[in-house]
């Protein structure tokens, strides 16, 4: 019997998890493919088609995460940005969603960033923001610092939040929005 290469067992895994009938898109033919080519022994190629699968799986992470982006208030508009993934993957990986918010004249953004590296090591300040003497928002059971208008709070040590372009109360009454418990959940 011929004993399963990494890949192989790499490649199985990923077909199991796309699988599901919610999955059968292109991710399941992407992970076909690259299966076939390594039973093909086109190694490069099925390397070539697992990476595409993990770009179309990324973005659906994100699609996820931008569910908690909050809807615009009253008078304001939302739009989703589609590019601040690329930020993220400079920053050391994870991922993220944002959304630019517009009354006309007026503008603010909130960005949510969740599993990267530098907001893990960012952690103990933002938790001791206080005691560092950085000013401390609450929205509901959620703190956030205060930079300069720019309000940053951490969601189980991994997820930041951030808002920042417009005065305080409207950027909390936006951050009041969100579904912390639900997103304390996201990617576990």
């Amino acid at each position: 019997m011929k004993p399963i290469s990494a890949l192989a067992a790499t490649l199985a895994a990923a077909l199991a998890l796309a699988a599901a009938p919610a999955l059968a898109d292109d991710v399941t033919d992407t992970l076909e493919s690259a299966l076939m080519a390594y039973e093909e022994g086109d190694i490069d190629y099925a390397i070539e088609e697992l990476d595409y699968a993990k770009t179309l799986m990324s973005a659906m992470k994100t699609d996820q995460l931008g569910a908690f982006l909050p809807e615009a208030p009253a008078g304001w508009t939302r739009e989703i940005d589609t590019e601040s993934g690329n930020v993220v993957g400079m920053m050391g990986g994870g991922i993220s969603a944002q959304a630019d918010y517009t009354n006309g004249s007026d503008s603010f953004t909130v960005m949510i960033i969740a599993n990267n590296p530098m907001v893990t090591a960012a952690s103990a300040m933002l938790n001791n923001a206080a005691m560092l003497g950085m000013k401390v928002e609450r929205v509901g059971r959620q703190k956030f610092v205060d930079d300069n208008g720019s309000l940053t709070g951490l969601v189980d040590n991994r997820i930041m939040v951030q808002a920042e372009g417009a005065d305080k109360a409207t950027l909390i009454s936006v951050l009041e929005t969100i579904d912390y418990r639900a997103l304390q959940d996201f990617s576990r």
